[in-house]
């Protein structure tokens, strides 16, 4: 894919996917910005991909946070010029009670997972508007499809990706702007770790069901955001690709 001299902006952009995305895109050409809360594992992937000759910049930021984003954003274009491709991969788990999870519980989670998928379109969109082009990736989840229990309510913020993408992909579609979703499976990111760590019986549950039997890498993941942020990509809008090797296709 070619996104030379394109200037793409990740959220989450220090570990995982996000991670991942920032390096393919920056092989691709593109110079590439990147926010995350962890602002010494940022620098230091951003010093990183200085060095191999790359054109990087972090900044920390909480995607939770609109001021935060605002300045974010003030930042990235300052540096790299308005953004042509926005990958909104931040965000985090969820393993609340319906009753007990209180409002400012919920609101301190949706902010971050899915509030922010807006507020980050808000700042891009004008100029992507201006220059009749853009690209929008949003980063969903097969929790959108199917779920846990005990997972409340990351199903909800991930099904939302998917209407709040399906409307910014027509409304946006007559200023040549494709706004895409993507929806990993199971993939091998610190989160997932995580997971696994706190429900270790879940590693071999997981492995098990798999049907190419292995989970995903976030390469793997990030392969495909490229392609949907190229001009490769140029007919796909308003699309929600599932990358999960064939999981969802089980029947339960």
């Amino acid at each position: 894919m070619n996104l030379k001299d394109q200037h793409v902006f990740v959220t989450g952009g220090a570990d995982g996917i996000g991670r991942a995305v920032v390096q393919d895109a920056a092989d691709a050409g593109a110079k590439v910005s990147f926010c995350d809360l962890n602002a010494e594992k940022g620098k230091a992937y951003e010093s990183e991909l200085k060095s191999a000759g790359h054109r990087a910049f972090f900044i920390q930021g909480n995607v939770g946070s609109v001021e935060q984003m605002q300045g974010v954003h003030a930042a990235i274009t300052k540096e790299f010029g308005e953004v042509n491709g926005l990958v909104n991969n931040a965000g985090r788990n969820a393993y609340y009670d319906p009753v007990e999870m209180t409002e400012a519980e919920w609101d301190d989670f949706m902010n971050v997972d899915f509030k922010s998928i807006w507020v980050t379109a808000k700042l891009c969109l004008p100029a992507m508007r201006k220059a009749k082009k853009g690209a929008i990736v949003n980063i969903s989840s097969i929790h959108a499809r199917m779920s846990y229990p005990n997972y409340f309510p990351y199903a909800a913020a991930k099904s939302g990706i998917l209407g709040l993408t399906r409307n910014l992909a027509l409304d946006e579609g007559k200023h040549g702007i494709r706004v895409n979703a993507v929806l990993p499976g199971f993939t091998l990111t610190p989160m997932v770790e995580d997971y696994f760590v706190k429900n270790p019986e879940k590693r071999s549950e997981a492995l098990a069901v798999q049907p190419m039997g292995r989970m995903a890498q976030p390469i793997e993941i990030a392969k495909v955001i490229t392609f949907l942020l190229s001009d490769d990509a140029s007919f796909v809008n308003g699309a929600d690709w599932i990358i999960d090797g064939g999981l969802s296709g089980r029947f339960a």
